[in-house]
């Protein structure tokens, strides 16, 4: 189908009456962070299982690294990792003993194991961790420790399933460094994320809502392309001017961001005077002035239920 790293197309998958994975079409090239963002149940997780052959598709076809999934998947095991958001650590093994499990799993010859174990370890400062049992480790320390699991037997293709849900911001920072450097020596990632920060940092990104595709290229281009218009609102009292415009034909959504109102609107419907002006009419005084889109504009765009979407007025 391609020489990228994954090509989808019309990938469905039915539990039932439920339709998880919608006619998804996917091409995600070689050595790319490529990001998975929606909401809860939007289908990141099941795609994900279908991507890497641990669930079947309902229709559609699928290639991995030139493995026709599911037909394939076996062989295509020893050339992919995957790390759920879990982690997938036997908390009563040490540091040391999950990554000696892991490569006997991966039938990896002991001496080799233990040079890259003791790689690992020192790159993701784990070396003082060695004896501890994984059970006792901060989320940090356990999010460490199962990337290091999940990249012992040197995978081409890296799955992340929301990996960094449980832990710090300063964590997540060293875990996104870690990351690109994993991109920079050649490996694929598919990372799925519900932090606007996180997705920002991918070179390509994927929005799936209810099942579907609904956006899919890199943040900036994404940015560039939203078809609403970004408008601030400063004002004294945000929350009464957001009440204000909640009926405001045009208006798509809201969002308060500090003292500051975000407002996205249908382009070529509102502009800061009718905005200024409707507020100015309810007697709430305000600075309006154009934004900047950012990604979650864009989120926010493209997961609007379809009538709101299709710019149909709703009632105040």
């Amino acid at each position: 189908m391609s020489d990228a790293a994954i090509v989808a197309r019309g990938l469905t998958r039915r539990f039932g009456a439920l339709t998880a994975v919608d006619a998804v079409d996917l091409t995600v090239a070689r050595a790319q962070v490529y990001g998975f963002l929606g909401p809860n149940g939007s289908g990141k997780s099941t795609t994900i299982r279908m991507l890497c052959g641990l669930l079947a598709p309902s229709a559609g076809e699928i290639e991995v690294l030139g493995h026709r999934i599911p037909q394939d998947a076996e062989a295509l095991k020893r050339r992919i990792g995957y790390m759920t958001q879990k982690f997938s650590l036997y908390d009563d093994l040490t540091v040391q003993e999950n990554l000696e499990f892991l490569g006997a799993v991966h039938a990896l010859p002991r001496a080799g194991a233990r040079r890259r174990i003791d790689a690992l370890l020192a790159r993701f400062w784990l070396d003082d961790r060695r004896g501890q049992l994984a059970g006792t480790l901060s989320g940090g320390q356990k999010q460490r420790l199962a990337l290091a699991g999940a990249i012992l037997h040197g995978p081409e293709l890296l799955f992340l399933d929301e990996p960094t849900s449980a832990v710090d911001p300063q964590s997540r920072r060293e875990f996104w460094d870690a990351l690109f450097e994993l991109a920079d020596a050649g490996t694929t990632l598919l990372v799925s994320t519900h932090y606007m920060d996180e997705a920002e940092r991918c070179h390509r990104l994927a929005i799936l809502d209810r099942g579907r595709l609904v956006a899919d290229g890199a943040p900036r281009a994404l940015c560039a392309g939203l078809a609403q218009a970004v408008w601030l609102v400063d004002c004294v009292t945000p929350r009464a001017a957001q009440r204000a415009l909640e009926g405001l034909p045009g208006v798509v959504a809201q969002a308060q961001i500090g003292a500051e109102l975000r407002v996205l609107a249908e382009r070529g419907r509102l502009d800061a005077a009718r905005i200024a002006g409707h507020l100015a009419a309810l007697g709430i005084e305000a600075q309006v002035h154009a934004g900047a889109a950012n990604l979650e504009d864009v989120f926010v765009a493209a997961t609007l239920p379809p009538r709101q979407a299709a710019g149909e007025e709703h009632a105040a």
